[in-house]
């Protein structure tokens, strides 16, 4: 297939919306929360191509609590009610909407989604997660409908993306030959979450503590279970603790023989760049922090929100760059931090692949005036479970060239928990370069540090099965906004 037509128009005929309950094997802390168990919301949307066929499309993310919005007024519960409440501004509008290609399905409705959202309380980064998991589920049914894998189906821009006045710096740029231009990596490395209760060594934990279900639990195993070369470090914002802690993850990377990678995410944990800079300082002049230090790529949104985009961070990035992440709520946001220092910003697709799209060709266009590789992208998480979900963000974060992407569900998450056991066969058998049976659990395949991503070559957006939702709860309606007196 050397040319596609114009991108096609299309029809949302429907949207269903479940939730999927599970537990963490291992409490998850980051930031201001500990995670132990969650919710992860899948869509189900049908939609009608011009040509009169119709076909059916999934995406799945998790809900997470205390991550898009971390207004310690709010309880779990009221945050879970937000992104539900996002994903019913998303499917209403959506379903009113005429016929539109798959992006302009999307940027027709930006503006007017961020409004409505803010109508009710709801901030950027929250109102974004209904697009986010929607514009997947539709190109994923267009793709069906079409023969084509997300790959191909970006190569050959079947979405129809173009300019458009949601990215007014990008009016000129040509996003058809860069979409062609894209080479969708094979394999990619998974970078290891360590969070702020994981074990480090077995001393670690206490006696009794240990799941002992066959996975690793401290990071010494998950190094030599996995082969792990890449980490990111979770930092707490208490700077005695975290060089304490710092110390002791650099005392078990360092036996490594191999170069090792780190990113470190401070979760909007420090109040300026002064702040984490300082944090910085004292890290380079411990004997113990050398290898680490000269290790680490890059420091992830480590100031508070309200004022990361407020001041520049020139103290902090005269000594690594610095990314945005929590801050990256709406298509503005980059570009806006670029002018205070920063040179990276995440993709995750819980804030949708347009945007990751979009800020990949903004990368190449500032690189392109600054004559040098300045300004990159790198790949977090969300605790994306194994099925469509992970494999809806690996299909990006390959098609974007990121050679190492944030993982964390396999290590927190036991497999498919939660989930119908006929769920993680199927996945097993149609994506058995990323998943294998283990002590009779289907679980992610990790080798030598790596996942295996050719399988994702599959009719869809990086998905060759359906998730089974016969049994799945239909997603409640939002509580949202409060009640107030």
């Amino acid at each position: 297939m050397t040319d596609m037509p114009a991108a096609p128009r299309l029809k949302v005929l429907s949207v269903e919306r479940f939730e999927s309950p599970y537990r963490l094997r291992l409490p998850f802390r980051f930031g201001v929360i500990t995670v132990t168990e969650g919710r992860q919301a899948i869509v189900r949307v049908r939609v009608r191509h011009e040509n009169g066929r119709e076909g059916t499309g999934y995406a799945a993310e998790a809900l997470g609590a205390k991550w898009f919005d971390k207004d310690p007024a709010l309880s779990d519960a009221q945050n879970h009610d937000q992104l539900r409440k996002a994903l019913e501004l998303t499917g209403e509008a959506y379903g009113a909407a005429p016929w539109l290609s798959a992006f302009d399905l999307y940027a027709h409705h930006y503006r007017e989604l961020l409004d409505a959202g803010a109508a009710c309380g709801l901030n950027p980064l929250v109102t974004s997660y209904g697009p986010a998991l929607l514009d997947r589920a539709v190109l994923d049914a267009l793709c069906r409908i079409e023969g084509l894998s997300f790959w191909q189906a970006l190569q050959h821009n079947l979405p129809g993306l173009r300019a458009h006045a949601i990215a007014p710096d990008l009016q000129g740029f040509a996003l058809s030959p860069f979409l062609r231009g894209m080479a969708p990596l094979t394999t990619v490395a998974v970078r290891h979450t360590v969070g702020l209760l994981d074990p480090i060594v077995a001393a670690d934990q206490a006696v009794g503590a240990r799941v002992n279900d066959g996975l690793p639990e401290t990071l010494e195993e998950v190094v030599s279970t996995y082969g792990n070369r890449y980490f990111k470090l979770k930092v707490s914002g208490l700077a005695d603790a975290d060089l304490e802690r710092l110390r002791r993850i650099a005392s078990v990377l360092d036996r490594l023989a191999d170069p090792y990678v780190v990113t470190l995410d401070g979760n909007e944990q420090y109040e300026d760049a002064d702040a984490i800079a300082a944090l910085w300082q004292r890290m380079a002049a411990e004997p113990a922090l050398q290898r680490l230090c000269a290790a680490t790529l890059l420091i992830e949104q480590p100031i508070k929100r309200q004022m990361a985009l407020a001041q520049p961070v020139a103290a902090l990035a005269r000594h690594k760059p610095v990314i945005i992440d929590e801050s990256d709520g709406d298509l503005d946001a980059f570009p806006r931090a670029r002018a205070l220092g920063y040179t990276g910003v995440s993709t995750k697709a819980c804030k949708g692949f347009y945007k990751s799209i979009l800020n990949l060709a903004r990368c190449q266009v500032w690189n392109q005036t600054e004559g040098r590789a300045a300004y990159f992208m790198s790949a977090e998480d969300l605790t994306t479970q194994p099925g469509i979900s992970v494999q809806q963000d690996l299909a990006l974060v390959s098609l974007l060239g990121i050679a190492h992407v944030e993982r964390n569900a396999h290590h927190f998450i036991d497999g498919f928990n939660g989930r119908p056991e006929a769920e993680a066969q199927a996945y097993l058998a149609a994506h058995p370069d990323l998943y294998h049976l283990q002590d009779g659990r289907v679980r992610l395949r990790i080798q030598r540090g790596q996942l295996a991503l050719g399988s994702l070559a599959c009719k869809g957006f990086g998905s060759a099965v359906n998730p089974e939702l016969a049994d799945t709860a239909p997603m409640p309606r939002a509580d949202w906004p409060p009640e107030t007196a």
